[in-house]
């Protein structure tokens, strides 16, 4: 007998960093999933396949806390299989939400989503102590989500049907490095950051209010007013400015980077007709253009 569970991967859309200090932000789940087929070992030890995940960490860390909590023993095994690749799409959260639901399938153990997203939360935390577990919860319920840390608050949002287009600055970005780069500005600077962080915090409820009402040209300058906040932050790079101001050029609504900083992507909101051009400018400041989706479909056994 086996089981096998998706989580799809995640945008940060707004609230990037401030959410780690309480604020709310906006994620998005992508069509892009991890897939984990759990089953029982016929030997003694546990058995991993996991060819695309060379970092075993976040899985370990799952079955661990699993097993605390169930106070289930039986030796497992796992096989990964994942379209989300290196480009920063919450791969680490996908595979510790995928785990726990597999695992809980296997088992037979019943498990809300609330009850999921703590021990999938709780083991994350035991990884990278810092987080507020946005992309855990992205994982777990799909669509866009209005989150507040530590999921204060989970309430999904209409705008599926956003164009984005996205692009791979080519730089695989080190989230805890960079979280830690700004606890440190945090230390240094408290008022200066905490004002940025408010700031931010209010473009993610303009932003929200805007994606209700579909005024995509609203939520775009709402993006570009948030990515300066975050180049006061210090998290983002010449390469990721570079092709934020390449698809702003071409016509993009509006353009920031997603996530932690350092590398990693940039999204790039677009009125349908201006998709080829905004992709071709990404691609000309350097960019690598990733074909992603929001997908509603969040957690799931297949």
């Amino acid at each position: 007998m086996s089981i096998t569970v998706s989580a799809p991967g995640k945008l940060m859309l707004m609230g990037d960093h401030a959410v780690v200090y309480g604020r709310p932000c906006l994620v998005a789940a992508v069509d892009k999933y991890l897939t984990v087929k759990a089953g029982l070992s016929d030997g003694q030890n546990d058995v991993f396949v996991t060819p695309k995940e060379s970092n075993q960490t976040f899985l370990l860390q799952a079955i661990k806390l699993f097993r605390e909590h169930y106070l289930i023993k039986e030796p497992v095994v796992i096989e990964t299989e994942s379209e989300l690749g290196n480009y920063g799409l919450g791969s680490s959260s996908a595979v510790t939400v995928a785990t726990i639901k597999a695992l809980s399938e296997l088992f037979k153990q019943k498990i809300t989503d609330r009850e999921l997203f703590d021990l999938s939360f709780k083991a994350v935390l035991a990884v990278q102590g810092l987080g507020s577990g946005f992309d855990v919860a992205s994982a777990i319920y799909g669509g866009i989500i209005y989150f507040v840390s530590k999921g204060e608050m989970v309430e999904r949002l209409p705008g599926v049907e956003m164009n984005l287009v996205i692009g791979y600055s080519g730089i695989k970005a080190d989230t805890v490095k960079m979280v830690k780069s700004v606890e440190e500005k945090m230390k240094q600077y408290p008022s200066a950051v905490e004002k940025i962080f408010d700031n931010i915090a209010d473009l993610v409820e303009k932003g929200k209010k805007a994606i209700n009402e579909k005024d995509w040209f609203s939520l775009g300058k709402y993006l570009n007013y948030h990515q300066d906040y975050l180049e006061d932050l210090g998290i983002s790079t010449p390469k990721l400015e570079a092709m934020i101001t390449a698809a702003r050029d071409a016509g993009a609504l509006g353009a920031k980077l997603s996530g932690a900083g350092g590398g990693d992507c940039m999204i790039a909101l677009i009125c349908a007709e201006k998709k080829v051009e905004v992709k071709n400018a990404i691609e000309k400041a350097g960019g690598e253009i990733i074909d992603l989706k929001i997908s509603s479909e969040g957690v799931k056994v297949l």
